[in-house]
């Protein structure tokens, strides 16, 4: 799967999740969206691993720093 595929099913996610409108970039981290709290971090968690079929190790997703960061562990883990 590609790089713009993943992107694009993840803003499909944010669309769902968060209330306010979210463009996703490789750029965009928690820091940037008021209201992506820990509880929505978990929310985006799970649903990110339910839409690729994947599931995360533990402090995978903490380690990254962006959505560019966890875009590159989703792609890793697809098969080809």
């Amino acid at each position: 799967m590609s790089h713009q595929r993943v992107y694009s099913q993840i803003q499909e996610i944010f669309n769902d999740v968060f209330l306010d409108d979210v463009v996703v970039s490789p750029e965009l981290s928690a820091k940037d969206v008021d209201e992506w709290d820990s509880m929505l971090h978990i929310t985006l968690v799970l649903a990110i691993e339910e839409k690729f079929n994947i599931r995360f190790k533990v402090g995978e997703v903490e380690s990254t720093k962006n959505v560019g960061e966890l875009v590159e562990i989703i792609v890793k883990r697809l098969p080809a």
